[in-house]
């Protein structure tokens, strides 16, 4: 249930806050004709007000209007402080209720994730954030790569962000133009479609393509049948976790000793993954050997180049292109060096 207060809740507040206001400007209003008259006229109509303003605020001063003698003007005095006490609390009560029912907090939040999320480049829309969500979103903070998480669920999003304070998140349907603007697809690097609908999935696929066409998509897909859908629609990549599943059970049985190198690099605390780094467009050709693409926080595996073939422990002397992707197992921050190298040696 959302936190903001329904139109007859925000109608009844706003009566009310009218109603206070009304009759704190009537109590001034009948203190100052009350002092004009009870005085005789013998103060001016702005010493009678501030007289009823220093009453009803109860800050204490002096009484500027000589009551000594003046029987009535006490009474008057003691009324207005009744009154006026009694519309000051009930003004900051409702207030208060105004602020508490409408989540303010929580607007101001919201407010300062989306100003985050404009700032972000290259990051990646999660849309979907069950069970498989919040495990890719889990893989995406391992590797130091911001993503902007996106569900219509706001308790599975505010249950994640209370463990992971730097989360960022908007509250929607994915499928929507108007969401996956505000998530800033225009300058994201990559979209996943994991919601546990194929059909919803399918609809993202359709959105995000037509709003970002080279943005590249991951899909989840539960029916095979519907795999050639997705990959007509614009999906990069379509996961079946059926599959997938099932190519897991069968290593573990057949390879036993490569999974469980798989699953260690996974738990280690340096966060080792099979990364890829794609050669820049600046980058000036030249050997492998001369880019010095060696260092203790990562392993050089593979190149991938541009045609789609793979050169698997390339020697020295294999010429390195821009275009080409370089493969190496690493953690974020070796990642981070590749980066450097290959930056390094661009015109």
């Amino acid at each position: 249930m959302a936190s903001s207060i329904n139109s007859s809740q925000t109608g009844y507040i706003v009566r009310l806050v009218y109603i206070a206001l009304g009759s704190l400007i009537f109590v001034h209003l009948f203190g100052t004709m009350g002092y004009l008259i009870l005085t005789d006229h013998q103060y001016s109509w702005f010493d009678c007000f501030y007289m009823t303003f220093i009453t009803v605020a109860t800050i204490g001063f002096g009484e500027i209007i000589d009551m000594s003698s003046n029987q009535p003007a006490r009474v008057l005095t003691v009324v207005i402080g009744i009154l006026g006490a009694g519309n000051l609390s009930l003004l900051f009560s409702v207030v208060t209720v105004a602020i508490l029912e409408t989540d303010l907090n929580g607007s101001l939040r919201r407010r300062r994730m989306e100003k985050t999320i404009k700032k972000l480049k290259g990051h990646y829309l999660l849309c979907g954030f069950g069970r498989v969500g919040r495990n890719i979103a889990h893989e995406l903070e391992s590797t130091h790569r911001h993503f902007v998480g996106i569900d219509e669920d706001a308790q599975r999003l505010e249950d994640y962000k209370e463990k992971n304070p730097g989360f960022l998140y908007l509250e929607g349907d994915a499928s929507d133009d108007d969401v996956l603007l505000a998530a800033d697809i225009e300058h994201a690097k990559g979209v996943f479609a994991v919601t546990g609908d194929d059909s919803r999935n399918l609809m993202i696929v359709i959105t995000a393509k037509q709003l970002k066409p080279e943005v590249r998509i991951v899909a989840r897909c539960q029916e095979t049948r519907n795999i050639e859908k997705m990959r007509k629609a614009g999906a990069d990549a379509i996961v079946s976790p059926d599959f997938t599943g099932g190519m897991r059970i069968a290593s573990a049985m057949i390879r036993p000793h490569v999974v469980s190198f798989l699953d260690e690099m996974l738990k280690s605390e340096k966060n080792l993954r099979i990364e890829e780094v794609p050669v820049p467009a600046g980058f000036i050709p030249k050997p492998i050997g001369a880019v010095g693409l060696h260092g203790a926080n990562f392993v050089f595996l593979a190149v991938r180049e541009r045609n789609g073939g793979w050169q698997f422990n390339p020697d020295k002397d294999f010429l390195l292109k821009p275009g080409f992707t370089v493969i190496a197992m690493a953690g974020p921050v070796g990642r981070q060096e590749i980066e450097e190298l290959l930056i390094e040696n661009a015109s």
